[in-house]
């Protein structure tokens, strides 16, 4: 376990990566003397209760220096080297994934913590890159399937078999004929986000309630799997928000728009003359040299 803790982390290492939330949340330091900074997902900084300063070779529970980690939410622990301020990092920041019980009239305090690298993806298609950044806040179990599937390789090879232009192109179908998926569903994470342009969504099956302004039926809701679609034009994919899973944002857009702009062979479908195949969905973590996420969290190098 060690070793494999090692190798996802630097910098910051957790002595596990689920916590009870009577356990001491573990932070091993290695790789220097740093200060510790925990934020919101936004990268609004919190005051810290305890010692932030930590020497390389040592630990400490995170709860002793940051009690927000006892309250339900997901937040971000950054390492600051010594001698500098935040918001310089160095390693990988962690995301701190404090979960309650979702169930109906379950208590309302932490049930479990989760701890996990701060990642993004890079898609590699025939008409080039895109960077995704993920929404760990608002769809955590929806970013952690997408992620672990792309890691997998079940994305490799695939087709953006939708392109509704000026609305949305859509991949992630092994059939190819947008019926496919992974063999599992995933339950909803409907959430506030805006559906402006680049923001990636899971796509799932239309409930025909929906066209009357009702939100989707149980079958519907929990249909999503493996495809996602990203939207192009906030005009016409406004009325998806909070019907269906926003879980990131593709941070360029120029590779997206050159999908978007393929001839069809069926309009009425959104069939691409020729399919823009995946050829690669790489996971990777954050690091202060490669962090799309910088200008959501105001980081600089």
């Amino acid at each position: 376990m060690v070793s494999v803790l090692v190798t996802l982390f630097s910098v910051l290492i957790p002595s596990k990566m689920w916590y009870a939330p009577s356990q001491p949340l573990t932070i091993n330091i290695r790789g220097g003397d740093v200060s510790l900074m925990l934020t919101d997902f936004s990268g609004k900084p919190y005051e810290p209760k305890g010692e932030v300063n930590v020497s390389d070779g040592t630990s400490v529970d995170l709860r002793s220096v940051y009690q927000q980690v006892q309250t339900p939410g997901t937040y971000l622990l950054f390492a600051t080297p010594k001698g500098k301020e935040f918001p310089v990092f160095t390693g990988t920041p962690l995301v701190i994934n404090v979960r309650i019980d979702q169930r109906r009239d379950a208590p309302t305090e932490p049930m479990v913590i989760r701890v996990t690298p701060l990642q993004y993806a890079l898609i590699s298609t025939d008409l080039g890159e895109m960077t995704a950044i993920f929404w760990q806040d608002v769809a955590p179990n929806t970013c952690d399937n997408f992620t672990r599937l792309a890691s997998e390789g079940f994305y490799d090879g695939l087709s953006f078999n939708r392109v509704v232009q000026d609305f949305l192109i859509q991949a992630g179908d092994p059939k190819g004929d947008g019926t496919g998926g992974p063999g599992y569903t995933i339950n909803p994470e409907f959430n506030s986000r805006q559906f402006v342009e680049g923001v990636m969504v899971m796509a799932r099956s239309n409930d025909p309630l929906e066209e009357q302004g009702s939100m989707p039926r149980y079958e519907a809701a929990n249909s999503a799997g493996s495809q996602f679609f990203i939207c192009l034009n906030y005009a016409n994919t406004k009325r998806y928000e909070g019907r269906y899973s926003a879980f990131g944002k593709i941070t360029d857009m120029e590779t997206a728009k050159k999908i978007a702009a393929g001839k069809l062979s069926n309009q009425q479908i959104g069939a691409p003359e020729v399919p823009v195949v995946i050829n690669r969905i790489e996971v990777r973590q954050v690091t202060p040299e490669n962090n799309p996420y910088s200008e959501m969290l105001g980081i600089r190098k």
